[in-house]
């Protein structure tokens, strides 16, 4: 008879990431859609000021679109788990014009030698026309429906990313004011249509709110920034 030990041993884990996570979670996963909008707009308000940023400044210029996660928490005990929430709009690059908001939220296991908490900012720029309409659906896995890439850093000049820019998308992770790497293979990226239920007063699928230019006092402030940190200097 084969044993449940170890199934039960994995259920206990997940169980207990899962617990460590809901503790840990920042008020911002609880919040209205205007505070997750502000704290997306904080997040990239802070990456943008990194001397790394020029690469990723240069990105969002010509960008499709873009998911911004402000807090994605990663607790391990052997297994680890990360979850964030965020919103996603889509860009257009000739006009400059954003699109949306969909809010959205990422999540995913992981394996092997890990322990601790630790939130980090994300930042997904979404590189071309595919990449974005990826996200049209309820759910994108990422490196499986769509390319995903450490987006590079530095100057301009320095930045040493493949000139025809091959990934459908390139990330941006930081981490107590720093730039630092966050595996996001195999994570899923998964559409709250409650939310955008609550947010739009009606349900839309997440083309039709793609199709709708962003807008009003909510929006504000993440537009402000974007604008900013997308300008040539």
């Amino acid at each position: 008879m084969r044993s449940t030990k170890p199934r039960s041993t994995i259920k206990l884990l997940l169980a207990a990431i899962i617990c460590l996570m809901a503790i840990t979670l920042p008020c911002q996963s609880w919040a209205s859609t205007e505070g997750r909008i502000r704290d997306c707009a904080r997040a990239v308000r802070e990456m943008s000021r990194e001397r790394d940023s020029d690469t990723m400044r240069d990105l969002l210029r010509s960008s499709h679109g873009v998911a911004i996660f402000p807090s994605v928490v990663k607790a391990g005990l052997g297994i680890g788990g990360k979850y964030g929430e965020g919103i996603l709009l889509r860009h257009d690059p000739h006009t400059d014009r954003w699109y949306g908001p969909s809010f959205v939220n990422v999540a995913g296991l992981s394996w092997g030698l890990q322990i601790g908490v630790q939130s980090t900012a994300l930042v997904l720029v979404i590189n071309n026309r595919p990449g974005i309409e990826a996200f049209e659906g309820d759910k994108i896995t990422l490196g499986a429906d769509v390319a995903v890439a450490a987006g590079p850093v530095g100057r301009r000049a320095e930045a040493g990313t493949d000139s025809s820019l091959k990934a459908s998308i390139y990330s941006y992770s930081m981490s107590k004011g720093l730039f630092a790497g966050l595996s996001l293979e195999g994570a899923v990226i998964s559409t709250e249509h409650d939310t955008n239920r609550a947010y739009w007063g009606r349900k839309m699928s997440v083309q039709e709110i793609l199709s709708h230019r962003a807008s009003g006092s909510k929006m504000a402030p993440l537009l402000k920034v974007l604008r900013e940190v997308s300008r040539p200097r």
